[in-house]
């Protein structure tokens, strides 16, 4: 019997991170997980430590507790990505508001919605078993704000498709949002009781702490080689190895560093400062909310009440960057943008400067489909999640595990349907349509 020719899957690079998070730099601190050292075996290995790798562990865990589970994270857990999100897990699309609201339009948008809560529903369910508070997992809903004449149009007509949908939002005149906000910039906002807003950071290392044996959680053990063929792999790290049938790759824009989706994924990194802790009395309005803006590549802003003080988040401006890595020279530039946007939003606030900055990477398809599949025998992605990675790349990684499982539910029957991620142009042509699509979209949100 003739075996399967070996193949071979190596890292080109491994994960950097631009900056310091301030959601981890906020956090007390934790016992790393051990490093992966010496020879092991297990029946499912998954590659990456964020919100989809481990949220593929936990349903497995929770839907067949014999399987032996080892999640690789290169780096520190909630030190990457996942620890670098913005905290929504949004429970509707950004846009439902098609000029033709026909029957295949809010079909589609009624399947971006099933996705979205079923990601919710598990985090939902952790942290009802973690007895978590609301400083890591607050069910509060979210605003999405304006400060323009087109802002408040777009905000009108983004309500008028979410009553055709039939779901709950209220809108806001310019003096209901500032009640909420403390301030007067903002001319209107819209209401949304669904998202869930978490401390990204608090909640990757709380989902970690969660997963019981047989689920291993290995920290600072990047996988850096894949090898085998006919499902039947090993995964090597710096200091040890793994065989197993089944592997997930839940390491987003990194797939492709190991030749997975080569030429489909865009690398875009997004950016974010926070403020040193200030009174809460020098601002009125709500301690905790947390605003979208109203027209796509606007500036997001939240406000988080801690015990030593409130901070202010604002995060705005993204960046093509296709080898996965953004320098510090593009953190300043953001971050000065940053200083622009919170002056003109929190006048009074002018004094208290930002303490933290970061960048935040992310992979985009051109056709806005996850990279997402059975893609080697015995290798699942769990990958491309488009941005909104809290509750996507949750998502992505609920539908790998049930792909791998071979558990027919919802989300892979809408999977099944995706299209796979169109090609992306050549470079240079790659790069400056990119840089290009940017700039023109940031241009377009203007003061938004």
């Amino acid at each position: 019997m003739n075996r399967p020719a070996k193949k071979v899957f190596a890292a080109s690079r491994l994960p950097t991170n631009t900056g310091v998070s301030g959601w981890v730099a906020m956090l007390p601190p934790r016992q790393a997980k051990p490093r992966l050292a010496g020879r092991s075996t297990a029946d499912v290995v998954i590659i990456g430590g964020g919100f989809a790798g481990l949220s593929a562990a936990r349903r497995i865990g929770d839907i067949d507790r014999s399987l032996r589970v080892t999640v690789l994270e290169a780096g520190v857990i909630g030190d990457a990505a996942a620890g670098r999100n913005s905290g929504f897990i949004i429970d509707l699309p950004h846009d439902v508001s098609s000029e033709d609201y026909g029957g295949d339009t809010i079909a589609k948008n009624r399947e971006a919605i099933e996705i979205s809560r079923t990601a919710i529903a598990l985090a939902s369910a952790v942290a009802e078993e973690q007895r978590w508070g609301r400083t890591i997992f607050d069910p509060c809903g979210r605003y999405s704000v304006a400060i323009s004449d087109e802002g408040d149009r777009h905000l009108v007509k983004y309500a008028e498709g979410l009553a055709a949908l039939g779901e709950r939002h209220q809108l806001l005149d310019a003096r209901g949002i500032a009640d909420i906000t403390g301030v007067e910039t903002y001319t209107s906002g819209l209401f949304m009781p669904g998202t869930v807003m978490v401390q990204p950071a608090a909640y990757i290392h709380g989902l970690a702490d969660s997963l019981r044996d047989p689920v291993t959680v290995y920290e600072n053990s990047p996988a850096v080689r894949i090898e085998g063929g006919g499902g039947e792999w090993t995964v090597t790290t710096p200091h040890g190895a793994i065989s197993t049938g089944r592997i997930i790759l839940a390491n987003n824009g990194h797939a492709e560093s190991f030749g997975f989706f080569e030429s489909r994924l865009l690398h875009v990194f997004t950016w974010a400062s926070m403020t040193r802790a200030f009174d809460p009395g020098r601002l009125c309005g709500q301690r905790n909310w947390a605003a979208t803006p109203a027209l796509p590549m606007g500036t997001t802003v939240r406000r988080i009440a801690g015990e030593r003080g409130d901070r202010i988040l604002v995060r705005s401006r993204y960046s093509y960057h296709a080898g996965i890595e953004a320098g510090n020279g593009t953190l300043r530039r953001a971050g000065a943008k940053h200083d622009q946007k919170y002056s003109a939003r929190f006048p009074t606030l002018a004094d208290v400067p930002m303490e933290y900055r970061w960048g935040g990477a992310m992979a985009l398809t051109w056709n806005a489909v996850p990279a997402f599949g059975e893609i080697e025998r015995g290798i699942f992605a769990a990958c491309g999640c488009n941005g909104v990675g809290a509750t996507k790349a949750t998502a992505n990684g609920i539908a790998a595990a049930d792909l791998m499982l071979g558990r027919k539910s919802r989300l892979t029957e809408i999977f099944a349907r995706f299209e796979a991620p169109r090609p992306l142009p050549m470079q240079p042509f790659r790069t400056i349509g990119a840089k290009a699509n940017l700039a023109f979209k940031e241009w377009r949100a203007g003061a938004e």
